[in-house]
């Protein structure tokens, strides 16, 4: 205290310490990526949930009216199975969005989306096959006929080759292993999630992500390119039934969406997407990336929505699916319907058809005037 009463002497102001292991960091605001992210505001939500619902409403519609002129159920089947990406991957998407803070919570929810996009991816074929009345009719079109040199669909290695019933097994058999593999890397990326050995964008080689992204990879190109090669040998018998929009549609949904996660892990790695460290949430580099994803996987579900009612279209089989009084199926036959498109029987018993050592015996002929198969003997030695 200063003499004589007065008012205590005010301390001198703090200095900075001083000193060789001594840092002084003054109090800063948070950093830029520290602050909250689009993909955490409520537009992005908004956003999303606008395109995913309109997504829906338009394609639940289509879907409702195949199921309502359920005239050709052999084809339509198929369709349904089809359409029905949409929905999945758009709702499922939109799920991992709305949980996005929840640090790797979307590995969950985006394994149903990797099972059921096989599943697209085999509809698809079986559809063309349908189309064209099964694996005899195409091999009494095409069978014997040299297969044209093109480097732009792969077929440059196949010069001085033949089209034979080996050539459609390799196409079947090709669709049908990224049905199996899609599924198993889906359960084995939730094992490893679940062990601390998976994370998206992580290329180490101690991280299970790096050698789930390399199976994925060749089966998902390994299929890819099967489905060229049968859209290049029938695309002729196949022109009635516009399947160049077909192809590009389906094939975008499911291809594309695959490439443009792996390029938001590539960025990620590049440093080109931060974490986000705030005092409210943690969330990794992966789970940011995988949150653009599934924000673009939303608004563009919207205009596959759009560009699957032209590629798909209801009315053709309205006329076939009215009776002599001209009505339509009744509600029960739509639920029926409805449960026959989402039985996988049909794939399984194709798997084993497929695989089976004795193929080069056999195929399945479809009628399109009767739902039945005849067996069509051919010769051994008709493998590719």
């Amino acid at each position: 205290l200063c003499s004589g009463g007065g008012v205590p002497a005010a301390p001198p102001p703090t200095a900075a310490p001083t000193g060789p292991n001594i840092s002084w960091i003054p109090e800063a605001p948070l950093l830029s990526q520290e602050q909250p992210i689009f993909l955490m505001t409520p537009a992005a939500q908004a956003v999303s949930g606008f395109f995913v619902w309109t997504a829906l409403l338009l394609t639940c519609h289509q879907i409702y009216m195949h199921l309502r002129f359920y005239s050709s159920p052999r084809e339509q089947r198929h369709i349904v199975r089809i359409l029905f990406i949409v929905p999945v991957y758009a709702f499922d998407s939109w799920l991992s969005l709305l949980f996005f803070t929840n640090d790797q919570y979307y590995v969950y929810f985006d394994t149903i989306r990797d099972c059921y996009e096989a599943f697209v991816i085999y509809s698809f074929l079986s559809l063309c096959y349908e189309y064209l009345g099964g694996e005899s009719a195409i091999m009494a079109e095409i069978r014997g006929k040299p297969i044209q040199s093109s480097c732009l669909y792969g077929t440059c290695c196949l010069r001085g080759r033949a089209y034979s019933i080996g050539f459609l097994r390799f196409c079947k058999q090709a669709t049908l292993q990224f049905c199996v593999v899609k599924p198993l890397m889906a359960a084995i990326t939730v094992l490893l999630q679940a062990y601390g050995k998976y994370k998206d964008g992580d290329f180490d080689v101690a991280s299970g992500y790096l050698y789930v992204t390399i199976v994925y990879n060749v089966s998902v190109s390994l299929s890819l390119y099967a489905l060229f090669l049968f859209y290049f040998s029938t695309r002729e018998l196949l022109s009635p039934y516009s399947p160049t929009l077909k192809f590009l549609v389906v094939k975008s949904v499911v291809f594309l969406s695959f490439w443009q996660g792996l390029l938001l892990a590539i960025l990620e790695k590049c440093g080109a997407i931060p974490q986000i460290n705030s005092l409210e949430v943690s969330v990794g580099e992966g789970t940011v990336a995988a949150g653009y994803q599934n924000f673009l996987i939303c608004v563009q579900m919207f205009f596959a929505a759009l560009a699957l009612r032209h590629a798909f279209p209801f009315q053709v089989y309205m006329d076939k699916s009215l009776d002599s009084q001209g009505r339509c199926a009744p509600m029960k036959s739509i639920s029926s319907g409805l449960k026959e498109t989402m039985n996988p029987g049909d794939v399984v018993q194709d798997a084993i058809h497929n695989f089976s050592p004795a193929y080069q015996q056999y195929t399945q002929q479809s009628t399109l005037e009767r739902d039945t198969e005849r067996t069509l003997l051919l010769s051994s030695d008709d493998e590719l």
